[in-house]
């Protein structure tokens, strides 16, 4: 009799864990469909991308406001909290507009 109160505990636990698993999942946001300009895009437009809060969205808009339109999506990483490793997971996502052009006439 105890061990199946115990065997149900465990498995209550377990679902339980689950949930909240699931629930994590469902809160991390979609990643945009197209790419995102830097230098267009509000601060709130930017926390579309995976990895940008409010705090670093606004940090880009300050950024861009303080020193003009970013001539390249690398240059983001002269933006407090953004390094090699986060810009990586960034990158995709972002634009400045002219990175397309310049690609293509390669």
């Amino acid at each position: 009799m105890k061990h199946n109160r115990l065997v149900a505990a465990a498995l209550a636990v377990l679902f339980a864990l689950g949930l909240s698993a699931g629930a994590a999942l469902a809160a991390d946001k979609p990643a945009p469909s197209g790419k995102i300009n830097l230098n267009t895009a509000s601060a709130e437009q930017l926390t579309a991308v995976p990895g940008i809060g409010d705090k670093l969205a606004s940090r880009i808009v300050e950024y861009r406001q303080k020193n003009g339109a970013f001539k390249n999506v690398q240059e983001l990483m002269n933006v407090k909290g953004v390094g090699e490793k986060s810009f990586g997971k960034l990158e995709p996502f972002l634009t400045t507009g002219g990175d397309a052009k310049a690609a293509a006439t390669r």
